[in-house]
């Protein structure tokens, strides 16, 4: 069986090659083609076949990651969207919560305001009321109003429709009316509702996401049925799946169903890629840090599973989102980050970035920008004629000549400009780091950073110095390593209810049956996606909180029939949380259940392994010895440094930095007072001493 895992990065689109049977894998990148992402997959999937005489149709799955559904909701470039919604509620989209993003600032950005997802003028209200606590009708729907705002809002070019109703998560029948007859009256738009995007409480962020699913809807289901279809053209009769924010992978009927399981897709597989690597080399605890041409992303794995984000912070480009997602924090840093001085005169670096076009000056594409790259080229750290194992040859006189530009505007030299975009840069990478886990009470000296993406490996051990993080894991892709993690997870869907209960009074027949319930609607969804009964498995779960508290924590509930015994596990589970999450708990107060939740794993053939180094000697391995530039007691500093040829290297082997890492996908760098070692499962391990 051979897979292929496609990522679709802001400059570069990765690829892997992936051989179940024998293990064997290969790697590829080419540019990525932001106006249409679909081009660059299918160059790069077109030319990984040829290269390694794989005939297409003999690739049984393609896994993608894409951006797709972020890069909507981030550049503000949706459907024109409309909502659905009870009479006198209209603006709830626009109130928001009585919470500040920023407690005081008077002039922040609110982005539910400032650029809404549905304009006021397509939000429309309709009669028809349910009420708590278990969705009786207290106002029957009006349908003849639906019918009528529904034509309005085709009238008006509206492309997409969010029906959002007062307690759907209760009772989804006025909602599923209503997307009936807008489905009639507009055969060609995209409509969802909020009980279908996610049945849980709190009405201002249950709309937000719904509208979110509307407003990337058709863009994300147009993107998927076209790249089937081209699949399918070049010869291809692979299932496709995609990569959701859960950390699982999806059909494409799922997707289109549900796009905004993909508003995360393009982060979540380097969480997994990095916890795959890690556990390869016997470490749980693990920062992965994955550094691409425009951002970076930071994910935290604890005792071998990833952090989930939670009602309190989850959000994309400001907007909350209720929807199970891998705890991801992104900061635009990455190789093409422009280095500029700001109106204030202050030498800074990012958040702006060349992007794949035109990209770094070295790239020779028209940019003149000075980037991360081209400082990385002025100190000697990255061999312009060995980019991406020779396959591009940068401009080295083109980074000297933007850099120098920029350093006459500092009154610095070049060298001292080049190493402060870098010293810059690693300072931002370093305090979002610090605001992941020292702000959230991790000490990070008791992890190892796994550096992924073409540039992580090229900071990870300087910003890890900074941090006190003891080593950094170079996996044997870090460039790839996003594509890998797509092929190292499973089809992974969610279910989830609110029901209020409190422990002293806990209804167990109705959690029981609604548990029931919930698995067996997961269990459909695999069916159809003809996975064997025998390996679907589930994970319950439950959203809980002291009574009289604003927000939950989620804890685990016994798998089987719950008894009033089994349920005390899941009490004290919640206080244990409680204790580490705020360092207090309260053993005889009383809990309140706020939702329940399923996971099902349905298992698929997955990548675990990695072939074992083949190099014969360190010795061998060395390509040539030049002058680098590192920090060094304060100011810039000449080595020489030894340039290695990673798949040349032996299991065993040790370097002693200063030292520099070449691969075709990414180069590491082993800065001076740190050793090197190639572990046994394939990846590089960099130990930090104090520097010099």
């Amino acid at each position: 069986m051979k897979f292929i895992g496609v990522d679709v990065g802001g400059t570069f689109t990765d690829l892997i090659v992936c051989d179940m049977r024998s293990g064997d894998i290969l790697t590829h990148k080419v540019s990525t083609t932001p106006d249409d992402p679909s081009i660059g997959v299918m160059n790069g999937i077109t030319e990984i076949c040829k290269n390694n005489a794989i005939d297409p149709s003999a690739i049984d799955h393609v896994f993608h990651g894409t951006t797709t559904a972020t890069n909507a909701v981030l550049e503000n470039k949706g459907a024109r969207t409309g909502m659905i919604t009870n009479e006198g509620f209209r603006d709830v989209i626009h109130i928001g919560r009585h919470q500040r993003v920023h407690h005081y600032s008077i002039m922040q950005e609110l982005p539910w305001q400032n650029r809404p997802l549905v304009a006021r003028r397509y939000r429309k209200t309709v009669a028809g009321r349910l009420v708590p606590p278990s969705g009786e009708e207290l106002v029957a729907l009006d349908e003849k109003a639906v019918r009528r705002v529904a034509r309005e809002l085709r009238a008006e070019g509206v492309e997409a429709v969010a029906v959002c109703f007062l307690f759907s998560y209760l009772n989804s029948a006025h909602e599923d009316r209503a997307r009936e007859i807008v489905q009639e009256e507009m055969p060609d738009a995209f409509v969802t509702t909020s009980s279908h995007v996610s049945s849980q409480f709190r009405e201002f962020e249950r709309f937000t996401t719904a509208a979110l699913a509307a407003f990337i809807g058709p863009k994300v289901e147009r993107y998927i049925d076209h790249l089937n279809n081209v699949l399918h053209d070049a010869g291809m009769r692979a299932d496709l799946r995609i990569m959701a924010s859960n950390g699982g992978v999806a059909t494409p009927e799922m997707v289109v169903s549900k796009p905004a399981l993909t508003l995360m897709s393009g982060l979540a597989a380097g969480v997994l890629g990095g916890a795959m690597v890690g556990k390869l080399a016997g470490r749980d605890r693990l920062i992965t840090f994955d550094i691409g041409g425009t951002s970076a992303d930071i994910g935290i794995l604890l005792d071998g599973d990833f952090a989930e984000t939670d009602a309190r912070s989850t959000s994309i480009a400001g907007f909350p989102i209720v929807l199970p997602m891998i705890d991801i924090h992104t900061i635009g840093a990455g190789g093409g980050s422009i280095a500029h001085i700001d109106p204030g005169g202050a030498f800074k670096v990012g958040p702006q970035s060349a992007g794949a076009a035109p990209g770094p000056a070295a790239y020779g594409r028209g940019g003149n920008d000075p980037t991360v790259t081209d400082a990385n080229i002025v100190l000697g750290r990255l061999d312009p004629d060995n980019f991406l194992g020779g396959a591009m040859t940068l401009d080295r006189e083109a980074s000297h000549r933007v850099i120098e530009e920029l350093a006459s505007r500092l009154k610095l030299t070049p060298v001292e400009t080049a190493e402060g975009i870098i010293t810059i840069i690693n300072a931002n990478m370093a305090n979002a780091i610090y605001s992941r886990t020292v702000q959230k009470g991790i000490d990070p000296r008791s992890f190892a950073l796994v550096a992924l993406g073409g540039a992580g490996p090229l900071h990870a051990a300087e910003v890890a110095r900074q941090l006190g993080i003891p080593e950094v894991i170079i996996p044997p892709y870090p460039g790839i390593t996003s594509a890998m993690g797509l092929l190292t997870t499973d089809l992974k869907y969610d279910e989830v209810r609110t029901q209020f209960q409190n422990s002293d009074s806990v209804d167990l027949s109705r959690l029981n049956a609604d548990f029931l319930e919930m698995e067996k609607k997961l269990a459909a969804h695999y069916r159809s996606d003809k996975i064997a009964k025998s390996n679907v498995s589930f994970r319950r779960f439950a959203d809980l909180r002291y009574v009289g508290q604003g927000y939950e924590l989620k804890v685990a509930v016994p798998a089987g029939k719950l008894t009033s015994k089994s349920i005390q596990n899941t009490w004290r589970a919640f206080h244990k949380a409680h204790k580490r999450e705020y360092g207090h708990a309260f053993a005889e107060s009383t809990i309140e259940i706020v939702n329940i939740r399923v996971s099902g794993l349905g298992k698929i053939p997955k990548l675990n392994r990695f072939e074992k180094p083949g190099g014969t000697s360190v010795k061998k391995a060395l390509r040539t010895t030049r002058q680098c530039i590192f920090r060094v007691g304060g100011k810039p500093t000449e080595f020489q440094t030894g340039f290695y040829q990673r798949d040349m290297l032996p299991a065993g082997g040790k370097l002693k930095g200063p030292a520099v890492v070449l691969q075709t996908d990414s180069t590491t760098i082993v800065p001076p007072g740190a050793t090197a070692k190639v572990d046994d499962s394939g990846s590089v391990i960099i130990t930090l001493g104090k520097g010099k």
